[in-house]
């Protein structure tokens, strides 16, 4: 008889504290039905989006601890001294890019002879994600700029999306919002401003061209969303090439000023290297030509390349102020400052519908590979240590692990 693999779906213990999971109830049960060589066990938590019940209704066990699981998943990373050796681990654990508040969890999977899978590099064949919560980041946060953008002009005061049920609610929400003639900017052209623009699709808002954005006034509100072959120009006027600007980022210069002057509210959707030109630095804010009433940051990149991205906001907090002129934090909703959002996790605001359509995704394009054949490579991509040593594909981390650099 053939054992079973036994998978467990862990409570999530950082903190602050993500009600989000990995596996839900319905998919906990799917993976019954397709992988008879799979046994599924959910950690109790009293903090998950999805209550106990349903999963035992479902014939799912509840257990007190996944020690005697094999492979145990979850969403953010594992609290250090709830890391059970010799198993195998699947989650987010932001290690790959070296960052230095993860290192400790890094040196103790290594000592502790575990084997870490991370979610953000299941990959297929042509180096694209397979899963991600990138969507429901943009949803979250173009939504928190509407409500942002109430509160600081005593218009409306929307429903946190925490307190909502879920997405279907929020969007009802969005729908009773009356704007003034603003004009709102998006940056990005990925998942993230996809979700975006998903939020904003029922105020029927005029979409304009870049062109007219900064050229034109409205008397409606109007949307624009820009790329990087918009926000950015090769230095020696060369026609910009997506492929070409992602690998030689240093070749090209920020054209976003002007966009910057003509927005009220800008929702950052864009990923951003730290080679890339910046977008809003401390002296263009001391300009005093730039009128932002919100900046909504998304991707969280403190300092650069918006400078008013002075720290993440949390979900309890979500707005704090950005004095233009001093480079200082202050009040929220000053009309001095910007009120700026800059929430880290915001899928965590919509968890069942954010863990819903990422667990669909690990069930239809990563497990086959982890419980079956990994003929695709999709879970070799993925792993950054095996039984507590870094695989060849992530050795580049040795120096970082040891406090070298």
């Amino acid at each position: 008889m053939v054992k079973k693999i036994k998978l467990g779906i862990l409570k999530e213990t950082k903190n602050p504290p993500d009600r989000r999971v990995a596996v839900t109830p319905n998919q906990a049960k799917e993976i019954l039905n397709r992988f008879p060589n799979v046994e599924v066990f959910a950690q109790k938590s009293e903090l998950r989006c999805f209550n106990d019940s349903e999963y035992s209704n479902l014939g799912i066990h509840l257990v007190d601890s996944v020690s005697d699981c094999d492979i145990l998943i979850g969403v953010k990373e594992v609290a250090i001294d709830k890391l059970i050796e010799n198993k195998t681990y699947i989650f987010f654990s932001h290690t790959a890019k070296k960052q230095p508040y993860n290192r400790k969890l890094l040196q103790e999977i290594i000592k502790k002879k575990i084997t870490l899978k991370d979610h953000e590099y299941f990959t297929d064949k042509n180096k694209m994600r397979l899963v991600a919560f990138g969507k429901w980041a943009g949803i979250v946060g173009a939504y928190n700029a509407l409500i942002g953008f109430g509160l600081r002009n005593n218009l409306y005061i929307l429903k946190r999306a925490k307190d909502c049920f879920e997405f279907k609610e929020m969007i009802k929400h969005v729908e009773e919002v009356k704007l003034p003639n603003i004009k709102i900017l998006i940056t990005g052209g990925g998942r993230v401003a996809k979700g975006a623009m998903e939020t904003l699709a029922p105020l029927k808002l005029k979409y304009v061209t870049p062109k007219e954005f900064i050229s034109k006034t409205f008397n409606e509100p109007v949307v624009c969303q820009i790329d990087a072959d918009t926000y950015t120009r090769h230095k020696e006027g060369k026609e910009f090439d997506f492929k070409h600007f992602f690998a030689n980022p240093t070749e090209y210069e920020s054209t976003f000023r002007p966009y910057a002057e003509n927005a009220d509210i800008y929702i950052a959707a864009h990923f951003w290297d730290s080679k890339s030109p910046e977008f809003i630095t401390e002296s263009d804010f001391k300009s005093g030509k730039i009128k932002l009433q919100i900046i909504a940051d998304i991707s969280c990149d403190i300092k650069h390349p918006i400078a008013s991205t002075l720290r993440p906001s949390t979900i309890a907090e979500p707005f704090f102020g950005y004095n233009p002129i001093t480079g200082l934090e202050g009040q929220a909703f000053d009309k001095n400052n910007i009120t700026i959002m800059t929430i880290d996790n915001l899928p965590g605001e919509l968890p069942r519908d954010s863990s819903t359509e990422f667990g669909n995704t690990l069930v239809e394009r990563v497990y086959p590979s982890l419980f079956e054949e990994d003929k695709d490579e999709i879970i070799e991509r993925a792993t950054i240590v095996k039984n507590g040593k870094l695989t060849s594909k992530y050795s580049y981390l040795k120096d970082f692990v040891e406090g070298k650099e």
